[in-house]
This record gives structure tokens, C-alpha cells and sequence, in this order.
């Protein structure tokens, strides 16, 4: 079956760049010029993915993907984030919003099909049949529902997030590196940047509260989920 991406951007260039070359990947592709056409396009067209530039016209990107994932029937697609802002607060934001990835203006092509592909498969990677929930104490991550609860309240993580805490709490105790998280989690290769990795880390520790020290940084190598107090899952 192919998929569907819209693709939203003010500049006609761009827009005609990345459908050339999502055209060229199989991929179905519509656009969209300003922030409320794009709000229409993804209510009637329910894409896969949608990529996402923050610097629209008529509605900001950012109140777009506020207002998507505020839909229920928009909340659950993948957004990329596309834009020319690259400092750490614009990817923060990006990433608060719901975002699943970001990608810096210039940018590679080819990396942004691998990317929206990598999305693509982790939103259709299911649980193994069977598989029990995670239990460390007051956090429990439940691969079957998709959720995570702490205290017994669920948690609003992010697709990614979630697979971030799920690939780290898998091995409690083992070290991963970022090319591995990378890897694992985002499916991308070894020659990605890997900031993107910290700044998910960063936003999934804000989310889990105190138990958000649990993950801990191994300096100069990587992430491992200790849980501190609690031993292998239940």
C-alpha cells in the first residue's frame, strides 16, 4: 500500500525538492503553502506523516502541530519538523509539540526520506505477542497499550520517547551508546547527527520526574536506565 506524506512549506522550491524525491522513494505526496491549508489537507487526507516547517504563514508551524495533536483524528500522525531555526530551544519546542523528528534547513534529501522512512517503521513496529509490561516500582511501561505510567498516572511521551524508555529499560543496568540508540530506536545509521538522541533524553527525563534520574549518562559513551531502589522487572 503506498503512503501518503504532506508535505508543508511556503517555499514552492523546497516543497517541489522533497516531493521529487519522496516520488522517487514510492511515496504518495501532497502539500500544503500555509498553516491553516495544512491543518485542512491533514483532516481530509489523513497522510501517514507529515512534514512540518515551523515558518509558515497565516498559522505558525508550531500552533499547527499544537492543534494536530489536540485532534483526535490528526493526534496520531508522525510530524517531522522542517525548518531553518537550528539551536537546541527550537528542536526542545519542536519535540514538546509532539514532533517525532527534526530536520535543520539546508538539508539533505536523502537523509530526510531516510528519516521520514525510519519514522514510518517505528509507527508500525508492534509489540511481540505476549510481551508483559515493564515494572520498576512506580513505572510501568506497557509495550501492548503504548503507554507508561508512573504512580499509576499515564504519562504524554512522544512515539519516540516511549521507544527511547522502552530499547533503555529492556537492559537495566547495560550502557548505549548514542550510534546505538540511534540505531535501535531511530533506525538511522552511524553517520546521523547525534544530538538529536541528548535532546530526546532530556525531554523523556522532564517527563518521568524524579524517576527521570534513573536514566543516567555514562560520560564520553552513552545512556543506561538504572533504576535505583528496584531490580529486573516484575
Amino acid at each position: 500500500m503506498v503512503q501518503t506524506i504532506l508535505v508543508v512549506d511556503d517555499e514552492r522550491d523546497i516543497v517541489e525538492l522533497i516531493r521529487y524525491h519522496l516520488a522517487q522513494a514510492g511515496f504518495r505526496v501532497h502539500s500544503a503553502g500555509d498553516g491553516r491549508q495544512a491543518l485542512e489537507m491533514a483532516r481530509r487526507v489523513r497522510p501517514d506523516l507529515i512534514v512540518l516547517d515551523l515558518m509558515l504563514p497565516v498559522l505558525p508551524g508550531a500552533e499547527v502541530a499544537r492543534l494536530l495533536k489536540q485532534d483526535e483524528k490528526t493526534r496520531s500522525i508522525p510530524i517531522i519538523m522542517l525548518t531553518a531555526k537550528g539551536e537546541e530551544v527550537d528542536r526542545v519546542v519542536g519535540f514538546e509539540l509532539g514532533a517525532d523528528d527534526y530536520v535543520v534547513k539546508p538539508f539533505s534529501p536523502r537523509e530526510l526520506v531516510l528519516r521520514i522512512q525510519a519514522v514510518l517503521r517505528r509507527e508500525g513496529t508492534k509489540p511481540e505477542e505476549g510481551e508483559r509490561p515493564l515494572v520498576y516500582g512506580p513505572l510501568v511501561i506497557d509495550a501492548a497499550s503504548h503507554s507508561v505510567r508512573l504512580k499509576g498516572k499515564e504519562l504524554d511521551l512522544t512515539t519516540t520517547e516511549f521507544k527511547l524508555l522502552q530499547r533503555l529499560s529492556r537492559r537495566p543496568g547495560r550502557v548505549f551508546s548514542r550510534d546505538q540508540l540511534l540505531h535501535d530506536v531511530w533506525g538511522y545509521g552511524d553517520d546521523v547527527e547525534t544530538r538529536t538522541v541528548d535532546t530526546h533524553v532530556k525531554r523523556l527525563r522532564a517527563k518521568l520526574g524524579a524517576a527521570g534520574d534513573w536514566i543516567q549518562t555514562v560520560r564520553g559513551v552513552g545512556y543506561r536506565f538504572r533504576p535505583e531502589g528496584f531490580g529486573s522487572p516484575d
